[in-house]
């Protein structure tokens, strides 16, 4: 008789099972609601099929639509293999590559044999979708040999599968899923997991969203591919809630409303770069006065570093082997030449952009004798920065090649590590809260490329997590989660991450513990024992980077910001010209009290000037005519209101004042 697997379930439970039991059998023994609940197992907490055979003694978790994480996973990872097999029913010849699910969806990328896809091409693969799911087609996990598999995809034609199976690691287990039986069955090299049958996901809970371009393996050198997006949820609910947020996020599109508003443009001449307008700007430096009002006051002392640093400044950091692709190189010096001659010498010193400003901070510490009294000293700088991205990574204000970070970093001893992460934790949400923010925290831990000792990343991870816990942050309420792998190459780091108007989350603010930049580049100050001793250097921002933030205040508000952000915080408008004096001595006396105040003394009827200026989001319009004059009155009109309000001239000014002043000065 077979030896007999011990199966630990959730409870304490255990039940003893013969080789070749799967998940479902165990779920099926249960009863037979959870066996048809059960869409996939967690065993030792690796996501498994639901009808793949246990291996030996194990831990089991059934995985259900309650589980929406794993469950959504698994869904959208069935729709992209639905997608491919769709794809090449409808259009044979067509090679497929790869289908990822994503954040919100998946998409497939496919080289089609005669002509690129299209958007006019998704209703019909759609239906061919929704075909398969009604079939309902058993999806049956497979181990190839390499060999076996790499002739299957050459004989089909399939030459971008044969030279990705070509070039996994020998000794790594090859699996392929059939989609139905026999001659028909649709095959895809992929690890996994999948529900059990193609009919687990609703036929009504996805939708295809837009095609593009992608080159393969995302190497401009290789072969253009077309891809497809979708978007796949649960159930129909879901993916009606995503399709009226997709909308409303349109609609707040910070590009679009940039451009109504006139607060910043992008063009090819400066890509990946900001051109900033005056409201925009004007935006920009409201952030930035809250911002230095909130680290003076939590004792920060403001530096500002060189752009430009020598490229062995950066190898000593390991940024230039790290990260040295995403860095903007230059010659120390570019010599004369004739006009047929070399552009850089052979023997050029390189220089490069900072991408950050953490090795200049530590060349700042490094700056005289340090000693264990003067920590913890806390740098801070508005410190912009540049990061070579891809074109097509680029995306308006919230992914940029320019970029300004209210960036900081805290050089402390051990002993000070958990009070300066619980100070840090108390400012970010403060500042938050005052932006109308809620969040969620995140321990991203240490990923697979890192440097530094083990003991090193055990005591960072540990700091952090304490941190948090004697915060009373680290609870449900506030959304705590750890995050294996996701940490920096050098340090671990919490995570801030607002959730907006709509429901969407931003990564935003971070903190990182790292012991490993002060010691490449031999930061150290002297204890008490009178020895040197090497600091922990707290990296830590709170808006991420200025760009990147103002997108999501703008998106959030939909661009109807708070009065005291607001670039034009009021504007004074005529009925009738005989209005004009007055409305100018009103602007005169809100620009003595410092509100941001514009006249619209134009020759137009006044719902033209209240539709323009509610297009441009002004908050407040102060409508005037010959008898508020001769009153001394103001028909206050604000903006996403109905109606007016008539208040004195001084009641008006009170109230603006109020609106203008930040919550920090209240």
């Amino acid at each position: 008789m077979s030896e007999m697997f011990r199966i630990t379930l959730p409870d304490g439970s255990v039940r003893e099972v013969a080789p070749g039991t799967t998940p479902a059998d165990i779920a099926a023994a249960i009863g037979p609601g959870l066996a048809k609940a059960a869409l996939a197992a967690r065993v030792d907490g690796e996501l498994r099929d639901i009808g793949r055979p246990f291996d030996g003694d194990a831990q089991l978790a059934l995985v259900t639509a309650r589980d929406e994480k794993d469950a959504l996973e698994l869904a959208r990872h069935d729709y992209a293999h639905i997608l491919a097999e769709a794809v090449q029913h409808l259009f044979p010849g067509t090679q497929i590559t790869f289908g990822p699910s994503t954040d919100d969806g998946f998409y497939y990328d496919f080289a089609p044999k005669d002509r690129p896809f299209t958007e006019e091409d998704l209703p019909a693969i759609e239906e061919e979708m929704r075909r398969i799911i009604a079939k309902d087609e058993p999806l049956i996990r497979e181990v190839w040999s390499r060999a076996d598999l790499i002739a299957r995809w050459q004989a089909e034609g399939e030459t971008f599968k044969a030279e990705w199976a070509a070039e996994l690691p020998e000794g790594e287990e090859l699996t392929v899923y059939r989609a139905g039986k026999g001659a028909d069955a649709w095959l895809d090299m992929c690890r996994g997991p999948h529900l059990a049958s193609t009919g687990k996901v609703a036929p009504d809970a996805f939708k295809l969203t837009r095609v593009s371009g992608a080159y393969w393996r995302g190497d401009q050198n290789n072969a253009m591919l077309s891809r497809i997006y979708g978007t796949g949820w649960l159930n129909k609910k879901q993916l009606q809630e995503h399709l009226t947020r997709l909308e409303e996020a349109a609609k707040r599109d910070h590009r679009k409303l940039g451009q109504e508003m006139d607060l910043f443009h992008l063009q090819a001449e400066a890509h990946g770069s900001v051109f900033w307008h005056p409201h925009g700007f004007t935006i920009w430096r409201a952030l930035e006065a809250y911002m230095r009002r909130a680290i003076d006051g939590a004792g920060y002392r403001e530096v500002k570093t060189p752009q430009v640093m020598d490229a062995r400044q950066w190898e000593q950091s390991g940024h230039w082997g790290k990260y040295r692709e995403n860095m903007f190189v230059i010659p120390d010096e570019v010599p004369n030449t004739e006009d047929d001659g070399p552009i850089v010498s052979n023997d050029a010193q390189w220089m490069a952009l900072k991408p950050m400003n953490c090795p200049a901070h530590v060349l700042i510490f490094r700056q005289g004798i340090k000693s264990y009294r003067d920590l913890p000293l806390r740098l801070y700088e508005n410190g912009c920065c540049h990061r070579n991205e891809p074109h097509g990574a680029l995306h308006g204000l919230m992914r940029v090649r320019q970029f300004t970070q209210d960036d900081a970093h805290i050089f402390c001893r051990e002993d000070q590590i958990v009070d300066e992460v619980r100070a840090f934790c108390a400012l970010a949400d403060r500042i938050y809260k005052d932006f109308g923010f809620t969040y969620a925290i995140k321990l991203a831990l240490r990923p697979d490329k890192r440097f530094g000792t083990e003991e090193m990343w055990d005591k960072a991870e540990t700091e952090l997590r304490n941190a948090v816990v004697t915060a009373g942050l680290a609870t449900e309420e506030y959304g705590w989660e750890e995050l294996p792998g996701e940490g920096a190459f050098y340090a671990p780091k919490l995570e801030w991450h607002l959730t907006d108007a709509i429901g969407r989350t931003w990564q935003v603010g971070t903190i990182q513990s790292d012991r490993v930049l002060p010691d490449r580049l031999d930061a150290s100050y002297v204890g008490e024992d009178g020895e040197r001793h090497r600091p922990i250097m707290l990296h830590r921002a709170i808006f991420g980077s200025y760009e990147r933030f103002i997108g999501i205040l703008i998106e959030h508000f939909a661009g109807r910001l708070p009065t005291w952000l607001a670039p034009v915080q009021a504007v004074v408008a005529t009925i009738v010209s005989d209005a004009d004096d007055y409305a100018l001595a009103v602007v005169e006396k809100l620009k003595a009290a410092g509100i941001r105040v514009e006249s619209d003394l134009r020759n137009e009827k006044i719902n033209y000037k209240v539709r323009e200026h509610s297009l441009a989001k002004v908050p407040n319009l102060l409508v005037v005519g010959k008898r508020e004059a001769e009153e001394g009155t103001v028909a206050l009109r604000v903006l996403g209101s109905q109606g007016q309000q008539m208040l004195t001239l001084d009641e008006a000014v009170a109230r603006l004042i109020d609106e203008a002043t930040p919550p920090d000065l209240k």
